[in-house]
């Protein structure tokens, strides 16, 4: 895997709506998950990928192989949140993102895997040149 040339964070604002939470108001935990998808997704989109696209025209997607996640302090109803989104490390057909939710400080933070995948075999693909570019830029 290479390092990146930029580590520019991308910043995505997520509000906490009830259904996000427990009983108690606070955001469950696997929500945490979706919401660093969300800044993904929108990272991507902010490069010029959409990955519906991507799986459409080039029959690749990008799934999660590995997790890590720490839960710092919790979240609640109706936080404004920062999600960020920052490459770590790219390689031929993988990427690892940091990535932090926050809220006057950092509330969790996590280190994913992303496996770029064919859609319909999930077979490990390369990721595109293109693509590889532009993200490590």
């Amino acid at each position: 895997m290479t390092a990146p040339k930029c580590r520019a964070i991308f910043s995505w604002p997520v509000r906490v709506y009830w259904e996000d939470t427990d009983a108690g108001g606070v955001v469950y935990y696997a929500n945490y998950l979706k919401f660093m998808e969300r800044a993904r997704t929108e990272w991507l989109r902010a490069l010029g990928f959409d990955q519906g696209r991507l799986r459409d025209e080039l029959s690749l997607v990008f799934v999660v192989r590995q997790v890590n996640i720490e839960y710092l302090k919790p979240a609640r109803y109706d936080d404004l949140l920062t999600v960020t989104a920052r490459l770590k490390q790219a390689g031929r057909a993988s990427l690892v993102m940091s990535q932090t939710v926050e809220r006057d400080g950092l509330l969790g933070r996590a280190e994913v895997t992303l496996a770029c995948v064919h859609a319909q075999s999930f077979k490990p693909a390369r990721i595109p040149a293109q693509m590889l570019h532009a993200i490590e830029e």
